[in-house]
């Protein structure tokens, strides 16, 4: 059997990468088509209130978690202060949150493993770390070295990833919906981005700024991706977890950034409900007040951005972004942002310069 995770907990809530609206579907459709093999019942809560690790990480969460305050809590990694990457490896061997981090099976600096998942982990977030080292000059997660920590392996045919407030966990997929989700280094890095994001401007897990929460995950997932290939805006897919996708998806991703739908009438995922353009927000309170579903606006955005620069969006693009994530308040809302944007990009370019322009030009065509 397989299971997938809730990821509507707390304030903040566990940042997974399959959102709610997609594993009510997929349950829904499982009991219509009663096929266990594929999906069961999401795992209860209890997961996360049985374990003091699980409450410390969502506590730091809902606190706006201070570095500084990291020796107060068992089992989380301080910054260690070096500038090279430290990553540790777990294999959880199929155990629940309760049980992570697990057997420390890789560390940085040692050989591969005989276990895809344990290397993917280890590379994927080495690329990660690498990105916004080169990029950015930010010294991992929290600009301080702190420990990479990834356990593989994580429940029994898991149809999720997440990042928990200190470390990232990976399922292994049912192997026909979805495959290992460490397969994926959009996916890789749309996780550890939440921890950038929790150090940084540490937005609030629910409707404008759980969106723009989500929205920077995603395109610092599908940035880094694009960094480590050397694609450019115009040749990219722009693609959130097309890798995970498994031998019996129809869904050609999670998400798209572009002006289209990732999957449509799908006997499995339905229709992909993120909106393109403010008019079209979605206003009710499920999936934390839309924190997945309304990323899509300024994800959008984004893209048309990259692609009216040209080029590699990582660059412009991505330094506007980058800046703005800097300055934004923890309640930011989606006026801040594009507030925040032209400011950085005036500072980054000149006023009416053509990347003040192109930006501007892009939130308007998203109707902000």
């Amino acid at each position: 059997m397989s299971q997938h995770l809730s990821c509507q907990h707390g304030q903040h809530g566990l940042h997974c990468i399959l959102p709610p609206y997609l594993l009510d579907c997929l349950s829904h459709c499982a009991d219509e088509r009663k096929d266990d093999d594929l999906i069961v019942a999401t795992q209860p809560e209890s997961w996360i209130d049985e374990t003091q690790q699980q409450s410390n990480a969502l506590r730091l969460l809902r606190m706006g978690f201070d570095p500084a305050m990291a020796s107060e809590f068992p089992g989380i990694t301080a910054g260690t202060g070096s500038a090279s990457k430290t990553r540790e490896i777990h294999d959880a061997q199929n155990q629940g949150i309760a049980g992570l981090p697990g057997r420390l099976v890789r560390r940085e600096g040692s050989g591969p493993s005989q276990d895809v998942s344990v290397n993917e982990a280890y590379d994927h977030s080495g690329i990660t770390h690498d990105f916004f080292s080169q990029r950015f000059t930010r010294n991992s997660l929290d600009d301080r070295g702190l420990v990479l920590i990834s356990s593989v392996h994580v429940g029994q045919n898991l149809n999720n990833a997440f990042w928990t407030g200190q470390q990232m966990a990976y399922g292994d997929g049912d192997g026909k919906l979805f495959t290992r989700f460490t397969r994926s280094l959009d996916v890789v890095a749309h996780e550890l981005t939440h921890g950038v994001i929790s150090y940084t401007a540490n937005l609030l897990y629910e409707n404008e700024s759980g969106a723009l929460n989500e929205h920077f995950a995603d395109v610092f997932g599908i940035l880094t991706r694009q960094w480590y290939e050397r694609t450019d805006a115009k040749s990219a897919d722009w693609l959130i977890g097309k890798d995970i996708m498994g031998p019996e998806a129809k869904a050609r991703g999670l998400r798209t950034f572009k002006a289209e739908k990732a999957y449509e009438n799908d006997p499995w995922f339905g229709t992909d409900p993120q909106p393109k353009n403010r008019r079209d927000q979605f206003r009710g309170s499920s999936d934390n007040g839309g924190v997945h579903i309304n990323s899509g606006i300024p994800n959008h955005a984004f893209y048309r951005f990259a692609i009216a620069l040209g080029g590699n969006a990582w660059e412009r693009a991505g330094g506007v972004w980058y800046e703005s994530l800097l300055s934004l308040p923890v309640e930011a809302q989606f006026t801040d942002m594009v507030l925040a944007t032209e400011k950085t990009a005036v500072e980054q370019h000149g006023v009416n310069s053509p990347v003040h322009k192109a930006l501007m030009r892009a939130w308007s065509d998203v109707g902000l």
